[in-house]
Formats: structure tokens, sequence, C-alpha cells
């Protein structure tokens, strides 16, 4: 039996296989207007599709806890009833095919404000539809302007923007809600010693930094059901500390490790684990499988589920991952753009008959196997 074709259990709910979709922005919703945040039939078709494609869980791109929060004006949103409701239309067709919808919730810190990256993604001003950023200090990264930094009761509000989205999230048929806490974003930033130089309570040692983050998912936790899981999406190392050429102090796997643990105590069920993102210049050793090895040291020295992402292209590749027990499932980004029908492909290489939408598998499936 394939290890990557094997349902997992988190909590009371039951991911039929290992192959699961990874969140990635499309930065295609409405900018203004009533519709602004709210998913499309565009949304629809990119995220079902890949559900009838064999995945075991869906996730949507980053979206935001409020209007500030978007990395652009384009992205997806969940602070109205507007939006809400699209996402209902789009849970329901995920779970028509089998799979487990899931939101990542987030807020884009002081990497907001762009433009969609194939006008160039650079900075938005105000007068360009932009916004200016927030962030737990007030340090650009470059081509940036410099962010508002945080207040502590700005702090608090935004723990509350998070569990309303939650709420939101799970009234729009979500069985999984991911805290976003990678990339640069915003919990990220006040995660890294590269981002975050505050002097208060929410800066200086680890404990300290880990502290607005370790709020969000107690906000989330509580107002998400028992019986359904959360996920933590991590950047597991800044590629700073790392690197014997680079002077700044960043995140690294063993600080990962300590937070895996804290998020454990706080009701998280899996590390959603990547790397990199809070400074635009560090050197990444990017090759297949180059982020997995955050994922196993995290799984072994907290026992915490994890999930792997970042150049997993091969069947055998992923199955190999989750079979030696380095990471309990697998996120597929820019391969599932490629090949949306991946997981059905993988299954047969695999030796598994894929699970076809009946209305596909009349057709598909192997003639000796037919009813």
């Amino acid at each position: 039996m394939s290890s990557l074709f094997t349902p997992l259990s988190l909590r009371s709910l039951t991911i039929p296989n290992r192959v699961w979709m990874s969140p990635m922005c499309m930065y295609s919703a409405a900018s203004e207007g009533d519709e602004t945040g709210a998913p499309t039939d565009f949304h629809l078709t990119h995220l079902a599709s890949r559900a009838a494609g064999g995945a075991g869980l869906v996730m949507t791109e980053a979206t935001a806890v409020r209007p500030d929060g978007r990395i652009s004006p384009w992205d997806l949103g969940l602070w109205n009833d507007r939006q809400q409701e699209a996402f209902a239309r789009l849970t329901t067709a995920l779970r028509s095919h089998g799979s487990v919808p899931a939101v990542q919730l987030s807020h884009a810190g002081r990497k907001a404000s762009t433009d969609r990256p194939w006008h160039g993604g650079g900075h938005l001003t105000e007068a360009e539809g932009g916004w200016r950023a927030v962030s737990p200090s007030a340090e650009a990264l470059p081509g940036f302007a410099t962010p508002h930094e945080l207040t502590e009761a700005e702090i608090d509000r935004l723990a509350a923007d998070f569990a309303a989205s939650a709420e939101r999230a799970l009234a729009a048929g979500f069985q999984v809600a991911e805290v976003h806490g990678a990339h640069g974003y915003l919990l990220h930033s006040f995660l890294s010693p590269a981002a975050n130089h505050r002097t208060d309570a929410y800066g200086g040692d680890i404990e300290n930094r880990m502290r607005f983050p370790l709020r969000v998912v107690e906000a989330v936790r509580e107002v998400w059901p028992e019986e359904l899981p959360v996920f933590f999406r991590t950047s597991a190392t800044d590629w700073l500390s790392e690197d014997p050429q680079d002077p700044r102090q960043g995140w690294t796997g063993d600080d990962t490790v300590l937070l895996a643990k804290e998020l454990q105590a706080r009701g998280v069920d899996l590390l959603d684990v990547s790397t990199g993102g809070v400074v635009h210049d560090a050197r990444i050793p990017v090759g297949p499988d180059y982020q997995v090895p955050f994922a196993a040291q995290a799984r072994q020295e907290t026992g915490i589920p994890t999930s792997a992402v970042g150049l997993v292209l091969d069947p055998r590749q992923a199955e190999k991952i989750v079979a030696s027990g380095r990471a309990d499932a697998v996120m597929l980004g820019r391969q599932l753009l490629r090949e949306p029908y991946w997981a059905h492909r993988a299954a047969i290489e695999l030796g598994v008959e894929p699970d076809w939408p009946d209305q596909y598998g009349h057709a598909v499936k192997r003639r000796s196997q037919r009813k």
C-alpha cells in the first residue's frame, strides 16, 4: 500500500490522502467595490480542478483577515458577508470532489500593498491604490515604503481579526484553518530577529517574539471546533544564520522546534513547513527536497505532524518523503499548476487505483475494473 495514498486522521477529520494543494496567490480577486476580496469563477475553477484531480486537501491562497492584510489589492479576503458567501460556494465544490477544503488566514505585514507579479510586483503607493503597511518594527524591505510600527492596542485588534475570519471560514464550510506564519509576512516578521527589533513584550528574546503569533493561534483555536484541526505554516529558517558569510541573525530550524512545542500546547495539529521570505537577498540552496529536512527535524524532535513543500515533483520522491517518516504529507504548489491531475498520475505510478470523479471514471478507469 502506498504511504502517499493512505488517509491521515487529525482530530475527527480524515483526509483521504497525503497529496495536498499548497496555497498559491493568484492575484485575481476584485480590488474594489462590493466583490473586493471575494473568490471568483476563476478561483472556483482553479481550486475545484485540483480537487477533481485527486488532491486530498485543497488550501486557498493567503486569505487576508482585514483589507490592509492583503499582499496586493487583488488578493482574497475574509472579513465580510459577501466574501463568506463566495467561499461557501467554493467549499461546496471542493467537498463534492472528496477533498478537504482548507483556508490559510493571513496578514501580509510589511510585504503588503504590492502590484501583481506579472506587472513587476513593486510597492503600490496610496495614489496607486495601495496603503501603508504595518509591521512589528518601522523598517522597510528594499524597494518598499517604511511600514507603521504596530502599537500594542493594534496587536490586540489583529488577534481578534484572525479569530473573526476563522469564524467566517467555519461558517463558509472550511474544515481546516491554517494560520500563516511564514514567508516574511506579519507573523513571521514578529518571529524573526531579522525583522523584529521591538523592545517591548513583543520583541527581544524568542519568548517575546513568539508572543503575538501564539496569541493569534490561541484566538483561532478558541473559535475553531475542537473536532477540526488547525495548521500553522512556518518558515523553518530564514537562511541567514546557516550562511557563514551572512552576519545577520535569523530564525532557525532549532527555533522552529521550540515554536512547534508551543504550538502543540495551544492545539495546533500540523506544522506546514516552508522556508525563507523575511529578506529578499538570502542565499537559499534550492533543489529537490531542500526544505524537507526542516519538516523532518520538527516532526522527529516534537512529534508534531508535518507537511513538506518545495520542488516535490515526482511521485516516487513524494512517496519516499512520507514513507520514510520525514513528513506526514506533501504540499504541491507549482507542480499542480503545471499538472492539475498529478495525484491521479502518482496513484497509477504507485499501483493505486485513482479515485476519479464518477463522470470521468466511467471513461478512464481500466476496462477490467469497471463495474
